[in-house]
């Protein structure tokens, strides 16, 4: 499908996820492949043992979190973000660095104090996480120019942004258009381990490019492909009304849109070719 980069997994967390980054990482060779680790040397021991070139690192930076879930204070929170970071990069690892619970973290000051931290120690992107949910676009754009602005030092900066108002895709398309995010985390078809689940990847897809006019690797002759192949061995139905990949995405019922698309497919009333997305 020609995305950039494929988060295969959580070594530390079973044998089984361990083989299965494993498995990935030896044999994808078209996109990076990079595996999820916490702040813990053991964690990033194992990612390196996975075969894995990019690691992925986070922490929670918002009050709520380090208090009643790392029972950590901010400074702990600093020394354990850095310590990761350089233990990684002394690897030779590519080195994503995610700021758990960002959204909710407290902008002006801590944010940026972790995020410039860890770009002094080497990280090579940073990662604002809407953890659950809680942002809006103009916020999003708000929030990623601020740090865009503020935190200084060769660095791409990524979103990823949950569904829980069902605002994840815009909120990363927003962040794009802000031009400060140069990456978007997506699942396929939106997909996600918990509660509304995350920003659907080939919308967000759809949107840069189709929308933004920017150019993105995605093969769009692919997206409805993948989407089926993960719904059906997630068992999760697609609905048929879901952007870009459901059923009816390009269906028409008027006899007013249909004399349309007869007339001049497939514009007057669709927004992007529906042959893009099969082969």
């Amino acid at each position: 499908m020609g995305v950039d980069s494929i988060e295969a997994g959580f070594p530390i967390v079973s044998e089984g996820e361990f083989k299965a980054v494993k498995a990935i990482a030896r044999e994808v060779s078209n996109s990076e492949v990079i595996a999820l680790a916490r702040t813990r040397k053991e964690d990033i021991d194992r990612a390196i043992d996975a075969g894995v070139k990019a690691i992925h690192i986070f922490i929670a930076t918002s009050d709520l979190h380090m208090k009643y879930k790392l029972r950590m204070s901010r400074e702990e929170v600093v020394e354990a973000a850095v310590n990761a970071v350089t233990y990684a990069k002394s690897h030779g690892l590519t080195v994503e660095f995610s700021a758990e619970d960002a959204t909710r973290s407290d902008p002006p000051n801590f944010l940026v104090r972790v995020f410039q931290e860890v770009v002094n120690a080497g990280a090579d992107r940073l990662d604002i996480a809407d953890t659950v949910g809680v942002m809006w676009p103009s916020r999003m754009a708000s929030l990623v120019r601020f740090v865009r602005d503020m935190v200084k030092g060769n660095y791409l900066l990524s979103v990823h942004c949950h569904d829980d108002f069902g605002m994840a895709v815009a909120n990363s398309v927003a962040a794009i258009e802000a031009g400060g995010a140069d990456q978007a985390h997506g699942t396929i078809n939106g997909v996600g381990g918990e509660r509304a689940g995350n920003a659907a990847l080939e919308e967000i897809a759809a949107a840069v490019k189709f929308l933004l006019n920017y150019n993105v690797n995605i093969r769009f002759e692919r997206v409805k492909e993948v989407s089926d192949l993960v719904s059906r061995l997630f068992g999760i139905p697609v609905p048929p009304n879901k952007a870009i990949v459901g059923a009816n995405a390009f269906s028409h019922e008027s006899g007013i849109h249909v004399h349309g698309v007869l007339s001049n497919p497939p514009f007057t009333y669709e927004p992007i070719d529906p042959t893009s997305r099969h082969e």
